[in-house]
């Protein structure tokens, strides 16, 4: 997945969650994240966890567990574990591949840089922190 910067902002282009993004914020967000494989049955982020890193999944189906219980399948453009890196509290759910994912990590300073450099980053993730909120 060591693909060259202006492949992984064409391959960015393409994902949901940067939907509005023009070619500099996207060479941005390479900038400031990682590409990383998680394959099948392997954990994402682990409820309880503190946590130090999100993801936006590039490729793949994951499945999000509260409590052991399924809640949701996650695929192209979502974002995981942005929630503990919000409000600085541990994971409130298990994200496990369901396939083998490809990711784009953020660690919490570039997580950080990322709302701040980027309004629009930071709309689409106060977006689906309410939609998540309303959710319960």
């Amino acid at each position: 997945m060591h693909r060259k910067s202006s492949e992984r902002v064409e391959l960015l282009s393409g994902v949901p969650f940067f939907d509005g993004f023009v070619d500099a914020d996207l060479q941005r967000v390479v900038e400031l994240s990682d590409e990383v494989t998680v394959h099948a049955g392997n954990v994402v982020v682990d409820q309880g966890d503190p946590g130090t890193h999100c993801f936006v999944i590039i490729s793949g189906v994951a499945s999000v567990y509260v409590r052991g219980e399924h809640v949701a399948a996650l695929g192209p453009g979502s974002m995981v574990g942005e929630m503990a890196l919000v409000d600085h509290r541990p994971r409130t759910a298990t994200v496990v591949g369901d396939t083998d994912l490809e990711l784009l990590r953020f660690d919490s300073k570039a997580f950080a840089k990322l709302l701040e450099e980027m309004p629009k980053a930071s709309e689409q993730v106060m977006s689906l922190l309410r939609t998540r909120l309303a959710q319960g």
